[in-house]
This record gives structure tokens, sequence and C-alpha cells, in this order.
């Protein structure tokens, strides 16, 4: 809140009005403003204590009123409509108009219409924390943002995907480049993955791509699992639940740390050349160990620090063996009895 008794205050002791705006962190109209308006009702320093800087407010900028007198949307009728198919904002804000007009009431404008509905969605739109379990639950998806690798002989710059992968209870994250996102660049992330983490959680939350559904046999409410991907889930005997399709908030965790992994690894290395993958991912691990063990900023420790003490030691164990990859593909036999498997 604007301290308009500072700001008066100062006045009266004869400060210009750019230091009582530095001092009050405000604008220099702002301060003229309140100068202005307390000359209009001759307000003079010293003011009686039960005059606070809410009180000033109200009194010398009181809120316009614009819509005292025009009638108000019903939100209810209206949330309900929406959900009608074909009924719009500006239908419901027409047949809202004419209810107006046969009552002799006044009706808000367009903008005003659709600002109060929002207004009434904000109060509906609630988010609940989700605790998390040590060792449970590991999120992955892909980066939004590409790296870059140069090739050495012709100059041709090629994008380098990143995918990552993070613990939701120690935010212990795992960032590796990848020259594609088919499904070998997927299975393998995964693969190295675990091994970085040193053991399995029991859930697996992905992202709902082609790499890891079946889309053709899914739908909304029971995604299929591809057989390489079924075949992952099975080895490491963990159990793969893929998000919603654009519902980011399936896995909050994982998007977040793509925040992180584009501001303080990608962006970090914009201004350095790689030359192949394998030079990329050396930076890339420098910078992700810097990442897991900077402190964190609302609690003490760091992700290395709670990964380790209690979220490792409740991890399953790697089986003996790295997963096979294998990619599973559906042919059909031609007249002359051969199939074709990359165009071969």
């Amino acid at each position: 809140m604007t301290k308009y008794r500072e700001i008066l205050k100062l006045k009266s002791l004869d400060f210009s009005e750019r230091n009582i705006a530095i001092s009050c962190v405000v604008s220099r109209n702002t301060v003229a403003k309140v100068v202005k308006k307390a000359a209009e009702y001759n307000l003079v320093w010293p003011l009686p204590d039960e005059l606070t800087d809410e009180k000033l407010g109200k009194m010398l900028f009181p809120k316009e009123q614009t819509a005292t007198n025009k009638r108000m949307p019903d939100y209810s009728y209206i949330r309900k409509e929406l959900l009608r198919n074909g009924v719009t904002k500006k239908l419901l804000w027409i047949e809202y108009c004419e209810e107006c007009r046969m009552g002799g009431e006044e009706p808000l404008m367009y903008s005003q219409f659709c600002y109060y509905i929002q207004q009434d969605e904000q109060k509906r739109r609630a988010t609940m924390h989700i605790p998390r379990k040590p060792g449970e639950q590991v999120e992955v998806d892909w980066a939004g943002d590409p790296a870059y690798i140069i090739d050495p002989d012709t100059g041709e710059v090629t994008e380098a995907h990143i995918f990552v992968g993070v613990m939701t209870y120690s935010q212990y994250t795992y960032v590796e480049a990848f020259i594609n996102e088919q499904q070998k660049a997927w299975l393998t992330a995964h693969v190295n993955m675990y091994d970085y983490f040193g053991g399995v959680a029991k859930i697996l939350v992905s992202d709902n791509c082609a790499t890891a559904v079946n889309i053709k046999k899914s739908n909304w409410y029971t995604p299929e699992l591809n057989k390489s991907y079924y075949a992952l889930a099975e080895h490491y005997s963990t159990a793969i639940i893929p998000t919603r399709v654009r519902k980011p908030k399936d896995k909050p965790n994982v998007e977040g740390s793509v925040n992180l992994v584009s501001n303080w690894i990608i962006a970090a290395l914009r201004n350095e050349q790689f030359f192949s993958l394998s030079e990329l991912n050396a930076a890339i691990m420098e910078k992700l160990e810097t990442l897991n063990s900077n402190e964190f900023q609302k609690k003490e420790g760091n992700r290395l620090s709670v990964f380790l003490g209690e979220e490792k030691p409740l991890l399953a164990a790697l089986p003996a063996t790295r997963f096979d990859l294998a990619d599973w593909r559906q042919s059909t036999v031609q007249f002359n009895y051969h199939i074709a498997v990359d165009k071969m």
C-alpha cells in the first residue's frame, strides 16, 4: 500500500518530490497526486493517528463505482450455459442485454461483462498442494528449449533435444541431450536416468507423447502404452502413468524443473560451442551437478542431500542387467512374401 502518511510528512519537511519518491518507493507522479489531493482536502501534517494509510487512500482516491447502477450477470447460470456446445460469452451477453432492456435496467458493456465473469472464475480456480512421499514417483518430459551442436566440417547447426527427469520429493534432477525425440532416444534416456539415480521409483509419470502411448488405441480415459515402453516398465518393475493431453499440472514437478534447466543449464551454455553430442552432455552434467547442489531458498539442504538422505534408501534396486532396447513394428506382408523395415 502507498505510504500516504509518510509522503505528507516528508513534504511538510520540505523534501523534494524526487527524494520523497525514492524514500517511499513510488513514482514522482504519485507523490504529486497525493500532495495535490491533500491540499484539496486541507490535510496538514501532523495528522491524527486514527487516519491510517488505508483511510487516507479511500479519502483521497475513492474508487469509481462504475457498475453500481447496472445489473450484474447471473454467474451460476453463465457457468452452466458455457458448458453447453456452441454457447459463447458473446451470445450470453446479447441475451443478458435483452433481459436488461426488458426490465428497464442498464446493462454492462461486453468488456465489463467478460471481466466480471473472469473474476468469478478466478475465485473457483483453486489448486490443491499434493504431498509427495520419498522414493515414490519420478516425472519425465522433454524440455521446450533445445541446445545446439555445430558440425566442425560444414558448420551446420543441429538442434539437440533435452530430456529431463525429476524425483518429485527431493526435486533431484537428471538431464541429457539427444539428437531427436524418437523411441530409441526416449528409452535410452530412461535407462540412463535410472542408472544416475541408482534406483527405481514406484511410479513413473510421463508425457502423453507418441513414444510413450499408442495414440491409435488410446482414448482420453485409458491411455495404452506402446510395447517398448511397456517392456521398460516391466523390466524396472515400475508403474507408468501417462498424463492427460495438454494437462501440465499432471506433472508439475518436471514442468518446474524444465524451467530451471532452461535457465540454469541451457541458457548458461548459450555462448559455448559444442561439436559433438558427448561434448554437450559433458557440459550439461557439470551444470547439473551444480544445480542439484545449490541450496534451497525456503528450506535447509539441497536436492542432492535430500535425495541421498531421505529418498535413495527407499528406491527399489536396479535390475541385474540393463534394459535391452527393442523396436516393435507392425508390417504388412507383400505379395512377394517380403516386408519393409526402414525402407529396406
